[in-house]
């Protein structure tokens, strides 16, 4: 029934329904299982299942005395999930259940890390002038404010050399550290330097957390299924619009623009001790391990990546000149109040969830690079109407619906195809894409509100026109891939 493959181990797909297992000598890339050879009470069994959800787990069996642990691969290594048996016979035959936690159950988490994390970094612009008033403050300094952190968060790539070197674990955890203490600050300390530092250190937490949770994924799930899980997590992104901002904005306009802060803190440390429970332990780090400046020195070689790197980029900079002055332009536009806008929040992240949807259901099926050609497309056409549509109120949320619902789709095809740009420096490389998003963001902070003396038609051509760079990217970008035969 078994054979022995000639490295030391045995393989054995397991089907759950039949329990009947197949002995296969081929090594596979999603290794579920590394049992010790003697099968005694000290054994220990390595055990992952595919986040896909299908009917069958795979048991690799090797001789621990035979493959040092040191020379596992660690992409593998980072993948499995760690407890004891007494017995591969009843694992096999169905009697032991491993208690390992569901990735689904993880996903779920991650989603719901997300949406306080997202609520935190979203609430900023439909309650820019709020802030400003309550920090006695003028406009344009709160938006240098913000444009200060989406800089700051180019410093991402140094951060996530903790996924990398320390686990994906230890970096979501950072990551989380660094929001609760940020989220804070201000409320300690209500001034505007206070707030200008909520907004650095609530901004680094979620640029550490969001690359670790996109690596620790993209260690576990197969490449063709990656679009639909990642979109997922995407969910955090929208719900924050549909549940976070209104919620924000009832709670600034009872209790002042200071409130939302403590329950976002109290939010965070609440998500830290759950995936700090329900996460598997971070391997042991590799002797071998790539340094810090090494992950970064190839991901900013390696032509893919930073091309990439210009592409997110351009996309941010095309969304952050509109995102940045929606708020402004409905209250002037309309004359929508604090709660107002919180509704309006909530409208625009329904368009978002139905982004996420869309992208979960197209981007596997249309290829990765197709989906985000076809979203930036839409995305620029959105941009160009806006101004048409926003004579009304009717007309300016349906053309707000229109250009968040093909940028989200945009964004979420795209998470996918860079995190198998660079496999071997994961996290270094959602990273650096993070910071070149954070740079787009930050050049689009810094040009939004000049642009908008025009009104919103200024807005929306200079998001048209940057959109247009970016599909010249994509473009590049999918060509290179190509002369080296990758999937895109």
């Amino acid at each position: 029934m078994v054979r022995d493959s000639g490295l030391g181990h045995v393989q054995f797909f397991h089907d759950l329904a039949d329990r009947e297992p197949v002995a296969t000598d081929q090594p596979h890339d999603l290794l579920a299982g590394l049992i010790g050879d003697g099968f005694g009470e000290k054994e220990r069994v390595y055990f992952h299942r595919r986040l896909s959800m299908q009917d069958y787990i795979e048991v690799c069996l090797f001789v621990k005395r035979s493959i040092p642990r040191k020379i596992i691969p660690a992409n593998i290594e980072n993948s499995l999930v760690k407890f004891p048996i007494t017995s591969h016979k009843k694992l096999l035959k169905g009697k032991i259940q491993p208690k390992v936690t569901r990735l689904r159950t993880q996903v779920l988490a991650f989603t719901f890390t997300r949406l306080v994390l997202n609520t935190m970094h979203r609430m900023v612009y439909p309650f820019l002038p709020a802030f400003s008033r309550g920090l006695g403050v003028d406009l344009q300094a709160v938006s240098l404010a913000v444009m200060a952190r989406s800089a700051l968060g180019a410093t991402g790539p140094f951060l996530a050399f903790i996924a990398d070197h320390r686990g994906r674990k230890a970096g979501m955890l950072t990551g989380l550290a660094l929001f609760c203490l940020g989220a804070a600050i201000v409320f300690l300390w209500p001034t505007f330097p206070g707030f200008v530092l909520t907004l650095i250190l609530t901004m680094l937490g979620k640029y550490v957390f969001d690359p670790s949770m996109q690596a620790y994924l993209g260690d576990r799930v197969p490449y063709e299924r990656r679009g639909l899980i990642l979109a997922a997590t995407e969910l955090g992104w929208s719900l924050s619009f549909i549940l976070g901002i209104p919620l924000a904005g009832f709670l600034i306009a009872r209790q002042g623009w200071r409130s939302p802060f403590p329950p976002l803190a109290l939010l965070g440390l609440l998500a830290l001790g759950s995936l700090n429970w329900i996460l598997p332990k971070d391997p042991a780090p590799s002797e071998n391990h790539a340094s810090k400046w090494h992950n970064i020195q190839s991901v900013l070689s390696y032509k893919p990546a930073l091309v990439s790197l210009v592409m997110s980029l351009l996309m941010m900079a095309a969304n952050e000149v509109v995102n940045l002055v929606f708020g402004v332009w409905m209250e002037d536009a309309f004359n929508l109040k604090i709660v107002a806008l919180g509704a309006a929040s909530a409208v625009i992240g329904l368009s978002e969830l139905g982004g996420e949807t869309l992208s979960a259901r197209l981007t596997d099926r249309l290829g990765k690079t197709r989906a985000v050609g076809a979203g930036i497309i839409s995305n620029s056409m959105a941009a160009l109407i806006l101004p048409i549509l926003g004579y009304s109120l009717p007309g300016a949320m349906i053309g707000l619906f229109l250009f968040y619902i093909t940028f989200e789709f945009t964004v979420v095809s795209a998470i996918p195809l860079m995190t198998e740009i660079m496999p071997q420096a994961r996290a270094t490389l959602m990273a650096t894409s993070v910071a070149g998003a954070s740079l787009g963001r930050a050049f689009g902070a810094l040009i939004a509100t000049p642009l908008y003396s025009s009104g919103i038609l200024g807005s929306g051509l200079a998001a048209g026109l940057l959109n247009l760079l970016s599909l010249l990217a994509l473009i590049h970008l999918r060509r290179m891939l190509l002369a080296q035969n990758r999937e895109v």
